[in-house]
């Protein structure tokens, strides 16, 4: 099927963010963030010493990759996309341009990217996949340190807690060091993908936004690229996050990603969730519109969905 017809007819899809913010959960040093869950690390300035030993204990000993694609497919979900690696750094993916990964720095020591490819091919979903191409915590050189505005009022883009001028050469040391690389590797290791989920170009330059462009071209010429990457390089918008357009897409293609509750990242104090009913109204709204709705679930530390997220997705179901 054509690339951009299947994504016109997709309608909707499920959205995974998980990795070592997962297991604090929002919550540091008996402080709440009162903020999206992923982005702790910049919200409490924790120190890439503090925050990677944090792989020490990363063993999600109830994630099973059938459970999640299933549970998206059983909710009429036809395509799934997971971070393969957020702003921490941290890759969902064995890596060899970086140890700092659910394979090499962790007890799991399982390619968590590899398992979910696998149940998308046995379930029948199309598997895209974020990767975060301009922000890298974990790289002293990772965008976002000139960036004036903060995230949310109070988060800073690049990792200035741990970085200062004298530690940073320029963005293209990250870029060929790791982005590169990385990007590399998702592309020609995990079979068809349906498109790559690029996030917050902010000050990425033109030149570094076509590369990766034409590196997806290259690779896998049928997957679509969003508009995050940046410089107009992409195949396709995505929204503003949880933004819900009026607007009637025609022949444009446009996604919607969008939260269950409010953040994206597991934090257990957001129990502001949407009922069934609430998303068959969202999705409806969109998809009359040409909209995709991408909707994310963030699993806990353990692997395990929320339960009032598996009542929402279950109630998909019976509607």
């Amino acid at each position: 099927m054509d690339n951009k017809k299947w994504f016109k007819e997709a309608k909707f899809g499920m959205m995974i963010h998980f990795g070592l913010y997962s297991i604090l959960g929002g919550e540091y040093k008996g402080k709440y963030m009162d903020q999206i869950g992923e982005w702790a690390q910049s919200y409490f300035r924790i120190p890439n010493k503090e925050y990677h030993a944090l792989a020490k204990v990363f063993n999600p000993i109830y994630f099973d990759a059938n459970e999640w694609v299933k549970t998206a497919k059983d909710a009429g979900m036809n395509y799934f996309v997971v971070t393969a690696k957020h702003h921490d750094g941290f890759a969902l993916f064995k890596s060899e341009a970086s140890s700092f990964n659910s394979v090499d720095a962790t007890p799991f020591g399982r390619d968590i990217i590899g398992e979910i490819a696998e149940s998308c091919a046995k379930y029948g979903l199309k598997l895209g996949l974020y990767y975060s191409q301009t922000q890298d915590w974990a790289h002293p050189d990772g965008c976002g340190f000139s960036y004036t505005p903060l995230n949310v009022g109070n988060m800073n883009w690049g990792n200035n807690w741990d970085y200062t001028e004298s530690d940073r050469v320029g963005y293209y040391r990250c870029f060929e060091e790791k982005i590169r690389p990385q990007v590399k590797e998702i592309l020609t290791n995990y079979g068809d993908l349906c498109l790559i989920w690029f996030d917050n170009p902010i000050e990425i330059e033109e030149k570094y936004s076509v590369e990766l462009y034409n590196m997806v071209k290259k690779y896998q010429p049928n997957c679509l690229i969003n508009s995050r990457l940046g410089n107009g390089a992409c195949d396709y918008t995505s929204a503003e996050d949880n933004e819900i357009p009026d607007d009637y897409m025609g022949d444009m293609l446009y996604e919607t990603p969008a939260t269950l509750n409010d953040t994206w990242g597991f934090k257990p104090t957001d129990q502001n969730w949407k009922s069934a009913e609430e998303i068959l109204t969202i999705k409806s709204h969109l998809n009359e519109r040409g909209i995709n709705y991408l909707l994310n679930v963030g699993p806990d530390h353990l692997g395990r969905f929320p339960a009032k997220a598996i009542e929402t997705l279950s109630g998909l179901n019976s509607k």
